[in-house]
């Protein structure tokens, strides 16, 4: 319960905890924010994690000088990249044992390759649009991975949307981050970052259901 307290409380006051933390242990909080952006894009079972307003708080605090703003985006670029391509490693390497690749209750031959078409076919603007999107964007790349999308494709997606998405969020920090009004709103931005987009995928999968049902 006290880990959870505490993980609320770090992505609702991102901003204060990563001061803290540049304030004693200096340039080391570039290793902890690759680590964390890594782990939440590479790791599953980490979807909570603060990615978006992490990006943004990061892109502020390079605004008034207390980190580099190139040196954040390349670190973290290249976090959210290879982060992916664990996931996807991971999805395309345990599915077959998982599911075993035969007909049972746990594996649909049927449903596993429209998945494999889809991600060939759409798969990659899936992947860049799940980049936006909190916990989306951590089962993404390993349903990728599941449904076997070629590697070299899900690749050109990986770093297109991790550019897109680090550099994109980062440089909206750095440019709006320290503006009085978002400084003293910045909870409810946080808030706001992580409910919209929930909103979005749960709209947009009742809206799937719907059809379904009356189609």
């Amino acid at each position: 319960m006290d880990f959870l307290t505490f993980l609320i409380d770090f992505v609702l006051h991102v901003d204060q905890h990563l001061a803290n933390f540049v304030a004693s242990y200096g340039a080391w909080v570039y290793a902890l924010l690759f680590l964390i952006i890594f782990v939440e894009t590479g790791v599953v079972v980490m979807p909570f994690l603060p990615g978006d307003s992490l990006l943004f708080v990061v892109g502020a605090m390079c605004g008034v000088g207390l980190m580099d703003l190139g040196l954040s985006m390349g670190l973290l670029t290249l976090a959210a990249i290879l982060g992916n391509q664990s996931n996807y490693t991971i999805g395309r390497h345990f599915g077959p044992r998982v599911f075993q690749w035969e007909q049972s209750r746990f594996f649909n031959k049927a449903a596993f390759e429209k998945a494999h078409a889809f991600y060939e076919k759409y798969g990659g603007i899936t992947l860049v649009a799940a980049r936006f999107m909190p916990f989306l964007r951590t089962f993404a790349p390993f349903v990728a991975g599941v449904a076997q999308m070629t590697r070299r494709k899900f690749t050109l997606f990986d770093v297109g949307g991790g550019v897109l998405w680090v550099c994109g969020i980062t440089l909206i920090g750095y440019v709006f981050g320290n503006v009085p009004w978002v400084k003293t709103h910045l909870d409810k931005i946080i808030w706001a970052m992580i409910l919209i987009p929930g909103l979005v995928i749960i709209g947009g999968g009742l809206k799937a259901k719907f059809k379904r049902q009356t189609g």
